[in-house]
C-alpha cells in the first residue's frame, strides 16, 4: 500500500508526497500485460493465444506503464487524501518525481484547499456605496425626484464592492486552473471563428504575456467573488428549497432542457443560492 506524506503550503495549498512501492506496481503491470495480450494478435498465433513474453518483447513497454500509471495514481492519491481527510476543491497538480524500475514509485500532488476567507466589513461597504448614490435635491429641481433613500446598486456594482473589500486566501494553483479554463475557451473560440489565437493577439494588439497576467487576474477576482458569495451564504443561512428549484422548472417549456436541469440540479441549485445571495446584498 502507497504511503504519503503531508506537507501544508502557504495560500491554502497542500503537498502530498507518495510514494509506490514496486511490488504494488509490477502486479498493476501485470494485469495491464495480461489484457493487452488477450487482445494483441501476433503472426502465427490466433489472437490473444501468444506467449506474454513474446507479448512484451514486440509492445512498446512505454505505452503499458502509461496505463499502470493511470491506473495507480490516482489509487494512491484518492488513498493519500483520505488518509490526511483533506478536501481538495479541485483537481490536483500530479508530478511523477520518481519511475524507475525494481524501486519504489516517488509522486507529488499539489492540492488546491478551501481558502481562508475573511468578509470584514463588506455590509458597510455596500450600505455606504448605496448611501453614495442617494440624489441630493438642489433648489430648481422637483423634490419628489428626491428619494431620499438608498439607491439599488447593480449587480456589478455589488461585486466590485464585494471583491474589493473581501479577503480570499486563494491557492496559486487555483488561480492557474481557473486561467487555463478561460484560455481553453478562447481557443475554442476563435476556432469557431476560424482564428488562431496569434491572429486573435494580433488583433487586440497583445502578447502571450499579456493575454495570460490578464486571465490570471480575472480568474483571480472571479474565484474571490465566488468564494465570498458563498461565505456570505452561509453565514446568512441562505438556502435553497425543493420548492425553489421546482419553481424554475415550471419556467422551463423544452422537456429535454427540463431533465438535463433536472440532472444538474446541484448546480442549479447553486446558482439559486447565488442569486438569493446577491438580492440579500442589493437589499442591505
Amino acid at each position: 500500500m502507497a504511503t504519503s506524506i503531508l506537507k501544508q503550503l502557504p495560500k491554502s495549498t497542500a503537498e502530498l508526497e507518495i510514494t509506490i512501492p514496486w511490488s504494488e506496481i509490477k502486479t498493476t503491470y501485470q494485469v495491464v500485460l495480461d489484457q493487452v495480450t488477450k487482445e494483441s494478435e501476433i503472426p502465427g498465433f490466433r489472437k490473444g493465444k501468444a506467449p506474454k513474453k513474446m507479448v512484451e518483447e514486440k509492445i512498446d513497454k512505454g505505452k503499458i506503464y502509461e496505463e499502470v500509471i493511470k491506473r495507480i495514481i490516482p489509487k494512491a492519491y484518492a488513498e493519500a487524501v483520505s488518509t490526511h481527510k483533506l478536501q481538495p476543491i479541485s483537481s490536483p497538480k500530479i508530478e511523477v518525481v520518481k519511475a524507475k524500475q525494481d524501486e519504489d514509485w516517488q509522486v507529488k500532488a499539489t492540492i488546491s484547499l478551501k481558502p481562508k476567507i475573511s468578509l470584514k466589513n463588506y455590509k458597510d461597504k455596500i450600505r455606504d456605496l448605496k448611501k453614495a448614490k442617494v440624489k441630493i435635491w438642489t433648489p430648481g429641481e422637483n423634490q419628489k425626484e428626491n428619494t431620499k433613500e438608498p439607491s439599488k446598486l447593480s449587480v456589478d456594482e455589488i461585486i466590485n464592492a464585494l471583491a474589493d473589500e473581501v479577503e480570499v486566501e486563494l491557492s496559486d494553483e487555483l488561480i492557474t486552473q481557473e486561467a487555463n479554463r478561460m484560455l481553453s475557451d478562447l481557443i475554442d473560440q476563435t476556432k469557431q471563428l476560424g482564428l488562431t489565437v496569434e491572429q486573435y493577439l494580433i488583433s487586440k494588439g497583445k502578447t502571450n504575456e499579456q493575454l495570460r497576467a490578464e486571465y490570471t487576474h480575472t480568474a483571480k477576482r472571479n474565484l474571490t467573488v465566488e468564494f465570498a458569495l458563498t461565505e456570505v451564504a452561509d453565514v446568512e443561512n441562505i438556502t435553497v428549497s425543493q420548492e425553489d428549484l421546482d419553481k424554475i422548472l415550471e419556467k422551463v417549456e423544452k422537456p429535454e432542457e427540463k431533465e438535463k436541469l433536472k440532472k444538474d440540479s446541484y448546480y442549479l441549485a447553486h446558482l439559486i443560492r447565488q442569486q438569493k445571495t446577491l438580492d440579500f446584498l442589493s437589499n442591505l
